[in-house]
């Protein structure tokens, strides 16, 4: 009867010790219910945090290449003769377009010209607005539209957009320049992201 009793006790702590393991086990499944609801809220305030607009957009508008053969004067700028120097080169003219879509005024730096060649990436930086006339100076005979330049150090005002051209230039053969893979323009803006952008159509040749 001894053992009968202490199989019976047993028995009746199994089931005891069942009940509480079940209530136990609803717990964990409340709290994770809960933690899983945490957990979605949070995912919820990140993604809607991450689709706050770019402070800038813009559009390239245009892009003009001219290819061309240089064949320097042989002397420098006080009339001393110097040996002569040829090279191939190549004129990349981009008419953009950029808007301010911050609260805040936006102070554009820089901007470079990216062509994807062969051998990787070269970029050429954005001449200033004079030396953007200068060009048309030196070489009157120039076939590109002389346009109004974009001033790379312009203060663009909450909600303004500005239009202007650049030009870059590349020290390419036109055989290289026309196996380009690929071409994009990057702007610089001080305390912010660079802006990338890429031409919707083709480069126009001249």
């Amino acid at each position: 009867m001894s053992l009968l009793q202490h199989d019976t006790t047993d028995q009746l702590d199994d089931a005891a010790r069942g009940e509480e393991y079940t209530k136990g086990t609803s717990h964990v499944f409340i709290a994770a219910g809960i933690a899983g609801i945490v957990v979605t809220l949070a995912i919820a305030i990140y993604v809607y945090a991450g689709q706050t607009p770019p402070v800038a957009v813009g559009q390239i508008l245009a892009v003009t290449a001219h290819a061309m053969h240089v064949e320097t004067k042989g002397f420098d700028a006080n009339g001393a003769p110097i040996p002569r120097e040829t090279f191939d080169q190549v004129y990349v003219f981009t008419k953009v377009k950029l808007t301010n879509q911050s609260k805040g005024p936006l102070f554009l730096t820089n901007m470079t010209t990216n062509a994807l060649l062969a051998d990787g990436i070269h970029s050429s930086y954005a001449a200033s607005a004079s030396d953007y006339d200068r060009v048309f100076v030196a070489y009157p005979d120039m076939p590109v539209e002389r346009d109004t330049p974009l001033k790379l150090d312009a203060t663009i005002e909450a909600g303004q957009t500005v239009e202007g051209t650049v030009v870059s230039a590349f020290k390419l053969t036109k055989q290289d320049w026309d196996a380009r893979k690929g071409l994009n323009f990057t702007f610089g803006f001080q305390y912010q992201p660079n802006l990338v952008l890429t031409p919707p159509g083709p480069v126009i040749d001249r």
